[in-house]
Protein backbone atom coordinates (compact mmCIF):
# COMPACT_ATOMS: atom_id res chain seq x y z
CA UNK A 1 0.00 0.00 0.00
CA UNK A 2 2.96 2.73 0.91
CA UNK A 3 4.56 1.57 -2.42
CA UNK A 4 1.67 2.20 -4.36
CA UNK A 5 1.01 5.27 -2.47
CA UNK A 6 4.41 6.35 -3.44
CA UNK A 7 4.47 5.88 -6.93
CA UNK A 8 1.07 7.70 -7.28
CA UNK A 9 3.20 10.70 -6.08
CA UNK A 10 6.17 10.16 -7.62
CA UNK A 11 3.82 10.03 -10.67
CA UNK A 12 1.70 12.98 -9.62
CA UNK A 13 5.18 15.08 -8.96
CA UNK A 14 6.32 13.92 -13.06
CA UNK A 15 2.91 15.04 -14.28
CA UNK A 16 3.45 18.89 -12.21
CA UNK A 17 7.16 18.84 -13.81
CA UNK A 18 5.88 18.19 -17.58
CA UNK A 19 2.62 20.85 -16.66
CA UNK A 20 5.29 23.26 -15.64
CA UNK A 21 7.75 22.69 -18.61
CA UNK A 22 5.33 22.69 -21.26
CA UNK A 23 3.73 26.15 -20.00
CA UNK A 24 7.03 27.38 -19.61
CA UNK A 25 7.96 26.56 -23.23
CA UNK A 26 4.59 27.88 -24.46
CA UNK A 27 5.33 30.49 -22.02
CA UNK A 28 8.94 31.34 -24.06
CA UNK A 29 7.47 30.59 -27.79
CA UNK A 30 4.93 33.44 -27.21
CA UNK A 31 7.40 36.13 -25.91
CA UNK A 32 9.38 35.42 -28.98
CA UNK A 33 6.99 35.97 -31.50
CA UNK A 34 6.15 38.94 -29.59
CA UNK A 35 10.02 40.31 -30.01
CA UNK A 36 10.34 39.13 -33.57
CA UNK A 37 7.48 38.20 -35.53
CA UNK A 38 9.95 38.00 -38.46
CA UNK A 39 9.09 41.61 -39.91
CA UNK A 40 12.11 42.99 -41.18
CA UNK A 41 12.63 46.66 -39.42
CA UNK A 42 13.43 48.68 -42.46
CA UNK A 43 14.88 52.13 -41.42
CA UNK A 44 16.97 54.84 -43.26
CA UNK A 45 18.69 54.52 -46.40
CA UNK A 46 21.25 56.77 -47.39
CA UNK A 47 23.60 55.97 -49.75
CA UNK A 48 25.52 57.59 -52.73
CA UNK A 49 22.85 57.72 -56.01
CA UNK A 50 22.92 58.18 -59.73
CA UNK A 51 21.14 61.75 -58.69
CA UNK A 52 23.45 62.64 -55.94
CA UNK A 53 23.66 61.59 -52.15
CA UNK A 54 19.93 59.96 -51.44
CA UNK A 55 18.36 59.44 -48.73
CA UNK A 56 14.60 58.53 -48.03
CA UNK A 57 14.33 62.23 -45.33
CA UNK A 58 14.74 63.65 -49.08
CA UNK A 59 10.80 62.46 -49.52
CA UNK A 60 7.59 64.78 -49.10
CA UNK A 61 5.68 63.53 -46.32
CA UNK A 62 3.01 61.17 -48.03
CA UNK A 63 5.52 60.25 -50.89
CA UNK A 64 6.45 56.18 -51.48
CA UNK A 65 9.57 54.87 -52.42
CA UNK A 66 10.04 51.38 -54.27
CA UNK A 67 12.81 50.02 -53.19
CA UNK A 68 14.55 46.77 -54.55
CA UNK A 69 17.40 45.25 -54.28
CA UNK A 70 19.62 43.75 -57.12
CA UNK A 71 22.31 44.68 -59.99
CA UNK A 72 22.94 45.61 -63.28
CA UNK A 73 24.22 42.10 -64.65
CA UNK A 74 21.26 39.68 -63.34
CA UNK A 75 19.86 38.23 -66.20
CA UNK A 76 16.25 37.97 -65.46
CA UNK A 77 14.53 39.18 -62.13
CA UNK A 78 15.95 42.25 -61.66
CA UNK A 79 14.86 43.69 -65.03
CA UNK A 80 11.67 42.21 -64.84
CA UNK A 81 11.27 44.26 -61.29
CA UNK A 82 12.28 47.26 -62.78
CA UNK A 83 9.95 46.65 -65.77
CA UNK A 84 6.77 45.54 -63.16
CA UNK A 85 7.82 49.05 -61.56
CA UNK A 86 7.36 51.11 -64.77
CA UNK A 87 4.33 49.16 -65.48
CA UNK A 88 2.30 49.87 -61.98
CA UNK A 89 3.53 53.56 -62.02
CA UNK A 90 1.90 54.01 -65.54
CA UNK A 91 -1.25 52.85 -63.76
CA UNK A 92 -1.17 55.86 -61.63
CA UNK A 93 -3.15 59.31 -61.84
CA UNK A 94 -0.19 62.00 -62.56
CA UNK A 95 -0.91 62.91 -58.86
CA UNK A 96 -0.35 59.46 -57.74
CA UNK A 97 3.06 59.27 -59.93
CA UNK A 98 4.43 62.31 -58.33
CA UNK A 99 4.30 60.63 -55.05
CA UNK A 100 6.25 57.44 -55.47
CA UNK A 101 10.09 57.20 -56.44
CA UNK A 102 11.36 53.76 -57.90
CA UNK A 103 14.96 52.67 -56.05
CA UNK A 104 16.71 49.80 -57.11
CA UNK A 105 20.11 49.03 -54.74
CA UNK A 106 22.62 47.38 -55.82
CA UNK A 107 23.75 43.85 -54.01
CA UNK A 108 26.67 44.27 -56.76
CA UNK A 109 29.16 47.06 -55.51
CA UNK A 110 32.24 45.60 -57.10
CA UNK A 111 30.76 45.72 -60.69
CA UNK A 112 27.86 48.39 -60.47
CA UNK A 113 29.78 51.35 -60.34
CA UNK A 114 27.28 54.92 -60.74
CA UNK A 115 27.93 55.26 -64.00
CA UNK A 116 27.08 51.72 -65.08
CA UNK A 117 24.04 52.27 -62.39
CA UNK A 118 22.91 55.74 -64.83
CA UNK A 119 23.13 53.90 -67.78
CA UNK A 120 20.85 50.82 -66.59
CA UNK A 121 18.26 52.93 -64.60
CA UNK A 122 17.39 54.76 -67.82
CA UNK A 123 16.22 52.44 -69.76
CA UNK A 124 13.36 52.09 -67.47
CA UNK A 125 12.46 55.86 -66.67
CA UNK A 126 14.62 59.00 -65.52
CA UNK A 127 12.29 58.62 -62.49
CA UNK A 128 14.44 55.71 -61.83
CA UNK A 129 17.17 55.90 -59.24
CA UNK A 130 20.04 53.39 -58.67
CA UNK A 131 22.38 53.61 -55.43
CA UNK A 132 25.71 51.75 -54.90
CA UNK A 133 26.80 51.97 -50.90
CA UNK A 134 29.50 50.83 -49.83
CA UNK A 135 29.93 46.84 -48.88
CA UNK A 136 29.41 48.19 -45.15
CA UNK A 137 26.46 50.05 -46.09
CA UNK A 138 24.95 46.85 -48.10
CA UNK A 139 25.13 45.08 -45.26
CA UNK A 140 23.50 47.40 -42.82
CA UNK A 141 20.69 48.18 -45.05
CA UNK A 142 20.19 44.50 -45.98
CA UNK A 143 19.84 43.05 -42.33
CA UNK A 144 17.38 45.54 -41.21
CA UNK A 145 14.99 44.73 -44.67
CA UNK A 146 15.65 41.22 -44.34
CA UNK A 147 17.63 41.28 -48.05
CA UNK A 148 19.56 37.92 -48.33
CA UNK A 149 22.12 37.51 -51.37
CA UNK A 150 25.18 35.69 -52.23
CA UNK A 151 27.74 35.18 -54.89
CA UNK A 152 27.68 32.46 -57.35
CA UNK A 153 30.95 31.68 -59.19
CA UNK A 154 30.25 30.60 -62.83
CA UNK A 155 33.86 30.09 -64.43
CA UNK A 156 32.05 28.98 -67.46
CA UNK A 157 30.80 32.32 -67.75
CA UNK A 158 31.98 35.71 -69.66
CA UNK A 159 30.59 37.18 -65.99
CA UNK A 160 32.61 34.94 -63.81
CA UNK A 161 29.83 35.20 -61.16
CA UNK A 162 26.00 35.85 -60.28
CA UNK A 163 24.22 36.89 -57.53
CA UNK A 164 21.06 35.19 -55.55
CA UNK A 165 18.88 37.59 -53.80
CA UNK A 166 16.02 38.27 -52.58
CA UNK A 167 13.54 39.68 -55.15
CA UNK A 168 10.69 41.65 -52.35
CA UNK A 169 9.51 45.43 -53.35
CA UNK A 170 9.25 47.32 -50.84
CA UNK A 171 7.00 50.36 -50.13
CA UNK A 172 8.96 52.84 -47.67
CA UNK A 173 8.27 56.15 -46.61
CA UNK A 174 10.53 59.23 -45.34
CA UNK A 175 11.09 57.29 -42.29
CA UNK A 176 11.85 53.91 -43.62
CA UNK A 177 8.62 52.73 -42.22
CA UNK A 178 8.16 49.31 -44.26
CA UNK A 179 4.23 50.22 -45.24
CA UNK A 180 4.53 46.70 -47.75
CA UNK A 181 6.19 44.33 -48.77
CA UNK A 182 5.82 43.06 -52.14
CA UNK A 183 6.36 39.41 -53.18
CA UNK A 184 7.94 39.12 -56.62
CA UNK A 185 5.58 38.86 -59.66
CA UNK A 186 5.86 39.08 -63.16
CA UNK A 187 2.90 41.31 -63.63
CA UNK A 188 2.37 44.48 -61.63
CA UNK A 189 -1.38 43.82 -60.65
CA UNK A 190 0.06 43.31 -56.78
CA UNK A 191 2.35 46.32 -56.34
CA UNK A 192 -0.28 48.62 -58.19
CA UNK A 193 -2.89 47.58 -55.64
CA UNK A 194 -0.28 48.08 -52.99
CA UNK A 195 0.34 51.48 -54.21
CA UNK A 196 -3.25 52.63 -54.60
CA UNK A 197 -3.64 51.52 -51.28
CA UNK A 198 -0.87 53.49 -49.40
CA UNK A 199 -2.04 57.07 -51.72
CA UNK A 200 -5.36 56.53 -51.39
CA UNK A 201 -5.05 55.83 -47.49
Amino acid sequence: MAARTKRKSLWLGLGLLVALVIISLIGLYQTTLNNDSGEPAGGAIEMPSTHGDFSLAQLDEGDIAIVSFGYTYCPDVCPINQAVKRQALAQLDETQRERVLPLLITVDPERDTLSRMEEYMQFFGDEFIGLVGSATQLEDVAARYGVIWRRVEAPDSAMSYTIDHSASLFLVNREGEILQRVLYSPTPHALISALENELDG
